[in-house]
């Protein structure tokens, strides 16, 4: 079967996770400088094989879109050109960065190791894409 990439883009730093092969958990990747996203995923893509990609939607607490919004639309629209065969879906990624920040403290990562803005990222993604997994099995 094949894996679901999230992607949490963002201006600098982009949070990637994916998901086991039958599609039950996910977990973090990587993360990357936003500006090499597409030549790495066009990487990762020739190695495993994935269907489907989830990419943050960021919204505001009253449903808006956020300040990031056009820069993220940017990227979907690479992402597309890029990959015209991927599905892609867009999903709500409000509170994901304040849940990862308050999962790394839960799971008793040093404040130093809570500064990784990057570790950040990647749990966000890993997030986006758990909580996808569990809507799609209710």
């Amino acid at each position: 079967m094949p894996r679901i990439l999230a992607i949490d883009y963002g201006m600098k730093r982009t949070g990637i996770a994916v998901t086991d092969e039958l599609q039950i958990i996910a977990s973090g990747l990587t993360t990357i400088a936003s500006d090499t996203a597409i030549a790495f995923l066009k990487d990762y893509f020739s190695k495993e094989n994935v269907n489907k990609v989830l990419i943050g939607e960021p919204k505001q607490m009253n449903g808006q879109p956020s300040e990031s919004t056009p820069v993220i639309e940017k990227f979907v629209a690479d992402f597309t050109t890029a990959f015209p065969e991927m599905k892609v879906v867009r999903v709500d990624e409000r509170f994901t960065s304040k849940m990862a920040f308050q999962t790394m403290i839960d799971s008793g990562l040093s404040k130093k190791q809570r500064q990784n803005k990057g570790l950040v990222d990647e749990i966000a993604a890993t997030i986006l894409l758990q909580d996808y997994l569990t809507r799609k099995m209710i």
